[in-house]
């Protein structure tokens, strides 16, 4: 009697949580690209969620294994397809801990910049207010509602370093895949 009395509450605990468990905004481990050259480098990202229209934060990163130099300023280009608000005051270049299968990735300390977004909404310029060290890892951290459909959205990054060439260099691209 005690057996099957432990068997009935024991089935009836295990249908109390019976909503699936909804996965993170992350890279995915398979990534279709359709311009292969050996020149692409890959940036990784996360993002907080990738429902349409939710809200969410996305941190765009520079590790430091992908920068050699400096940044001076960081130029972001966005698809002209990209249809959420960018607003630059939701904006922010933080220093970042990487998140990995117990931690999230988190802003640790917001570095002090500038921050313009285009009329066209199709390039995000940021300006610290002194130059990124090489050590370390960064990201644009943007907070925003998530554009609308299932798309993929290439961002490309530019990197000016200090220096007597006042000129951009190319750093990579986030290939952001919205579910």
């Amino acid at each position: 009697v005690a057996v099957v009395g432990g068997l009935t509450l024991l089935g009836g605990l295990t249908g109390l949580d019976s909503s699936p468990a909804i996965a993170q905004g992350t890279s995915g481990l398979m990534e279709f690209r359709w311009d292969s050259d050996r020149d692409y480098r890959r940036l990784y990202y996360y993002q907080t969620s990738t429902i349409p229209n939710e809200r969410a934060e996305w941190y765009l990163t520079l590790r430091e294994k992908d920068r050699k130099t400096a940044i001076l300023k960081l130029t972001v280009t966005v698809p002209d397809y990209f249809d959420s608000k960018l607003k630059p005051r939701r904006m922010a270049l933080c220093k970042v801990t990487k998140g990995s299968m117990l931690s999230r990735t988190k802003c640790l300390e917001e570095i002090p910049a500038t921050i313009e977004v285009n009329d066209n909404q199709t390039a995000i310029e940021v300006f610290p207010d002194q130059p990124v060290p090489i050590d370390g890892d960064y990201a644009l951290l943007i907070k925003m509602f998530n554009p609308q459909g299932k798309r993929m959205y290439q961002f490309n990054a530019l990197v000016q370093a200090p220096g007597d060439v006042p000129m951009s260099g190319y750093r990579g691209r986030w290939l952001v895949d919205m579910d």
